[in-house]
């Protein structure tokens, strides 16, 4: 084997492919790197100790009693987040119901159906990248505005669920898009070619090969949406319930509203309250979280 020498390169050559050896890394693309690993330090840092302060901050109320009893403004030794927890519960179960459909439906269309020299179809897509954009607390005066005073539905369920479907609607369409882009041409040719209409294709074989895409983006954009807090102020989520929800025409609170209900407290017991509810709501994202690392995974394909 001979090594040529070619400017700042070292090229091996020999039996087989020729191999291109750097002689070293340049002081800019170091300094780059440590420029980056130090800034993932520091956040990881800041990260952990909020994680450790407020873990240790709750843990004397970290028991069933947070779970099984409600909100009490006067004894706070034995107030809990049973209300916030259900209702947060109902809330985003209520979004996914109405947002994930029509998201991947719309996904589909704009991928399989839509022809992209429509201009109507180049409007619907401009919409939806400007509407993954926008900050939440407009969509909180939109369902103020329509769908809890123009459409009569109050401050229930129903309105707080349509505006959080709002809200991260954009987020599910450009997920499901990514995932169905990425399945390739081949697939699509091979079943057509053997006499599949194109839905029978769509169904058979693009939406399972795009599933863990789909799945990932969906609840990560559910993610988003169980820590809103902003949208459901204006909508009249109120911080003092003491009773579950019963339907979408119920009045609700949700674990956001409620830690800022108990932060605004003066008294320090409940600043242990409000800490413990926030390792709740870090522990329903961190299952989400993880549900959809695990359906990635479990259905990812290599092509």
């Amino acid at each position: 084997m001979s090594n040529v020498v070619d400017g700042d390169l070292t090229v091996a050559e020999g039996p087989g492919v020729p191999r291109l050896k750097g002689r070293g890394t340049p002081w800019r693309e170091r300094f780059f790197e440590l420029s980056l690993l130090a800034s993932l330090a520091v956040g990881v840092i800041f990260l952990g100790g909020l994680l450790m302060y407020v873990v240790v901050e709750g843990w004397p109320r970290l028991d069933s009693r947070l779970w099984t009893n409600f909100p009490d403004l006067i004894n706070p030794a034995n107030a809990g987040a049973q209300s916030a927890i259900t209702g947060t519960i109902w809330v985003i179960g209520f979004t996914a119901l109405y947002c994930l459909p029509t998201g991947v439906l719309t996904a589909i269309y704009l991928e399989e159906y839509a022809d992209p020299n429509r201009w109507w179809n180049r409007a619907i897509e401009i919409n939806i990248q400007n509407l993954a954009a926008v900050p939440s607390i407009v969509y909180g005066i939109l369902g103020l505005g329509i769908i809890s005073r123009g459409l009569g539905f109050g401050q229930t369920v129903l309105t707080a669920s349509l505006t959080l479907s709002l809200l991260v609607l954009p987020v599910v369409i450009i997920a499901a898009r990514e995932a169905i882009r990425a399945v390739p041409q081949s697939i699509r040719q091979a079943s057509l070619a053997l006499g599949a209409t194109q839905w029978q294709t769509i169904w058979r074989q693009v939406l399972p090969a795009a599933v863990p895409g789909m799945a990932t983006g969906s609840i990560l954009a559910l993610s988003r949406a169980i820590g809103e807090a902003a949208p459901l102020l204006l909508l009249g989520g109120l911080t003092f319930i003491t009773f579950n929800p019963t339907g979408v025409h119920s009045q609700f609170t949700v674990l956001p509203i409620q830690i800022f209900n108990w932060i605004s407290q003066s008294r320090a017991e409940f600043t242990a309250l409000a800490s413990a509810a926030i390792v709740i709501l870090l522990v329903i994202l961190l299952a989400m979280n993880s549900l959809a690392i695990w359906l990635r995974n479990h259905y990812s394909r290599r092509w």
